[in-house]
This record gives C-alpha cells, sequence and structure tokens, in this order.
C-alpha cells in the first residue's frame, strides 16, 4: 500500500479553512513538466491544471496570476485586473525569495508573502481545479470556489482565447 503524500504548507492551510482538497503526486522530469503530462500524472483534463505566476505592477506591486497550465497569461488584462497600468513577470531568480517556493512549486496557498490573487474565470467552469501544493511533484485538486475563497482572490479574465474559442 502506498504511502499517502507527505502534507504541505498549502495543505495545513486548507485543513484550517476547512477546505476538502486531494493531493495527487505525479513524477517529476524536467524535460516533461508540461501541463498535459502533470494533467495525464494527475489524472485530470489538462483545462483544469492551473499554473500559479508571480508578476508584478506598476502602481500595486506584487501578485499571484492563476491561469490555465495549457494557456498564456496577458499581461493587459492582469493590468486592468490588479488595476495597473502594466505588469511584468518576476524574474525567475526572484520568485524563491518573495513566494519561499521554486518553480515548479509555487501556489498562492501559504506563500512566504501575501500577495494579492487573480485567477482566469475559466477556473469556475469546472467542478475541481489543480493547483500546486507547494512542492514540484505534487497537486491539490479542490473546488475552485473554495479555492477563491481562502486565497481571497479576484476572479477575471487573465488569459487571451484562441480565435473562435468560445467564451
Amino acid at each position: 500500500m502506498p504511502k499517502p503524500p507527505s502534507k504541505t504548507n498549502a495543505a495545513r492551510l486548507l485543513e484550517r479553512a476547512r477546505v476538502r482538497y486531494e493531493l495527487r503526486e505525479y513524477a517529476v522530469d524536467s524535460a516533461h513538466l508540461g501541463a498535459a503530462e502533470v494533467a495525464r500524472q494527475v489524472g485530470m483534463d489538462p483545462r483544469t491544471v492551473f499554473k500559479t505566476l508571480v508578476a508584478h505592477g506598476d502602481r500595486h506591486g506584487h501578485c499571484f496570476a492563476v491561469v490555465p497550465a495549457t494557456a498564456e497569461l496577458d499581461l493587459k488584462l492582469l493590468a486592468r485586473a490588479s488595476d495597473n497600468r502594466k505588469v511584468a513577470m518576476v524574474a525567475l531568480k526572484e520568485v524563491q525569495p518573495l513566494t519561499g517556493y521554486i518553480r515548479g512549486g509555487v501556489t498562492a496557498l501559504g506563500a512566504r508573502r501575501n500577495f494579492p490573487v487573480f485567477i482566469d474565470r475559466s477556473a469556475l467552469d469546472h467542478d475541481a481545479i489543480a493547483v500546486s501544493a507547494g512542492l514540484k511533484g505534487m497537486q491539490m485538486v479542490l473546488a475552485p470556489g473554495d479555492y477563491v475563497r481562502v486565497t481571497v482572490a479576484t476572479v477575471a479574465p487573465l488569459v487571451q482565447l484562441s480565435p473562435g474559442a468560445a467564451q
């Protein structure tokens, strides 16, 4: 019988908030860390796996942007949602000092600093989404409404849809 995954700070935070979640581990291979592969390994539709990015706005400072791992963050949409004139992605070398997490394990749950969280509205189209549990190789699956509530996230359009896609 496999041992259950160890709990992360993000998981403990959800437990304190009495949020139901499930931890799912996956094999980390730096050559294949794409959304489709992670989704396959954790048994999820790739559109339900979300990545957490760190950005910096010119007016309001740092924030988290949570978007489908299969999509690209639209910086103009994030600027609009966060009431900034413009935003830029934070350099990879700054991510760990700011959040306490390394690339592939960044989550807004239990981060070192409590930055505002913005999540793409497509998250609410799903019964469950997967986000990093704060550790490479581990995802947590939970209801998007619970994620929004616990992170006090603002729901907004953050990704450009491909031409012809329904909004």
